[in-house]
């Protein structure tokens, strides 16, 4: 058994072949349960003894996702995927078992879920005169919605009704709704029980809860959280988006139930510990070229983009390199730009004082480039030999030992 709208078989229930069935509908189903809330048994590849196998209860899920656990006293031979009749207060209600066996007490186990006599038990099997008459409360939801919203808007409630669940024996019927404020449904509670000769619950859910019974589609194109897999809402802050380094816009951070996308928390502890080694920066950096403010930080690639206000372009800088920077502008030095950290006169001094630990090596080659300056000043006063001149009366020799 399974959603009678399949053909193939029941969402999540095996085949004669021992196929795991399906409708691949996505969501498509008549029953609207089809693959939603579903749990994939890890232990189902694994062989239990038989004196071992855990059968005390099960896990059955209703309309919307909602999931009750339920004894099985009668010890009924159970697959995910079967439709049961189960206790309720008044009456009973037909569900689909979706997880049976070692998971559930794991499941109870974390849920603090004790086992024992409050918990309701399950009946038998549905047969197929039970299930036409689930089908038939079913076929009452949408109609009894259509007119309860319509009552709603005569009465002036402040109240959003978001869906309605009949009870499978027809006597009961639950209302979900939302508002944000307390709602006086008294006379509502009258017109409707006289209306469907029905019991009237009146149930509130939050804006998450309501989203998750809806579904739909997020803006990663996938299915909602809150309507596949996640039961449990956490409270969800914007600092969760200051931390990753999102734009702060409601349009984005928002999801389909106008909170903060749950999707938020998901990495949120991966970013508060990455963050931990980078600096704050709490005012913009010092340098000879201006001031420099963040304008945006790779948090897992450790660089940090700082933009001055005259230009357009931003300046990648390593972690270390920022915090260098910052503890110079804490002891007032402001250095030259981001790639040379020390300013012009530190530099000027800094090469004075490499240049005085070689003062012997200077003054030995000022000493030789001294000597051959004055070597090519005595070359150029020296007058040339081997002219056609006659020699001078001074410089003429005598002839024969005579002056």
């Amino acid at each position: 058994m399974g959603c009678k709208s399949c053909t193939t078989g029941g969402c999540g229930t095996k085949t004669a072949t021992g196929a795991v069935g399906g409708c691949k509908n996505n969501g498509a189903c008549g029953t609207g349960g089809c693959n939603k809330m579903n749990v994939f048994d890890w232990l189902s590849n694994m062989e239990t003894p038989s004196t071992r196998r855990y059968d005390a209860a099960v896990e059955v899920k209703f309309k919307g996702g909602r999931k009750e656990y339920y004894r099985n006293p009668h010890q009924i031979d159970l697959t995910t995927g079967d439709y049961v009749v189960c206790e309720m207060q008044t009456g009973y209600h037909i569900g689909c078992v979706s997880l049976q066996g070692e998971l559930v007490r794991l499941q109870m186990l974390k849920k603090n879920i004790p086992f024992s006599d409050d918990l309701k038990v399950i009946h038998r099997v549905a047969s197929q005169k039970d299930l036409e008459k689930h089908e038939q409360a079913i076929a009452r939801d949408l109609t009894t919605m259509y007119r309860t919203r319509e009552v709603v808007k005569e009465l002036k409630l402040n109240m959003k009704l978001s869906d309605v669940e009949y009870q499978s024996d027809n006597t009961k019927a639950t209302f979900y709704y939302s508002s944000d404020e307390r709602v006086d449904f008294r006379e509502l509670i009258k017109i409707l029980a006289a209306e469907f000769k029905i019991r009237v619950e009146m149930r509130q859910i939050s804006l998450r809860q309501e989203a998750g019974r809806l579904g739909g589609i997020g803006s990663c194109g996938r299915e909602l959280c809150c309507s596949t897999w996640l039961t449990d809402f956490k409270n969800i802050t914007t600092s969760a988006a200051r931390y990753q380094n999102l734009s702060l816009n409601p349009s984005k951070l928002s999801g389909q139930c106008g909170r903060l996308k749950c999707c938020l928390n998901y990495e949120l502890e991966t970013y508060v510990d990455a963050l931990r080694d980078i600096p704050q920066v709490e005012k913009p950096l010092e340098t000879q070229k201006g001031r420099a403010s963040l304008q945006k930080t790779d948090i897992f690639r450790r660089i940090m983009w700082f933009g001055y206000s005259t230009e357009s372009t931003w300046y990648p800088l390593p972690i270390a390199r920022v915090m260098e920077i910052q503890e110079l502008n804490k002891k007032g030095i402001i250095p030259e730009s981001f790639d040379l950290l020390e300013p012009m006169a530190e530099r000027k001094e800094t090469a004075k004082g490499l240049n005085s630990l070689n003062s012997d090596l200077e003054k030995l080659d000022k000493k030789f480039s001294d000597r051959s300056d004055r070597k090519k000043k005595r070359k150029k006063k020296k007058p040339s030999s081997g002219g056609g001149g006659e020699p001078s009366a001074s410089n003429a020799r005598p002839e024969n030992g005579k002056a």
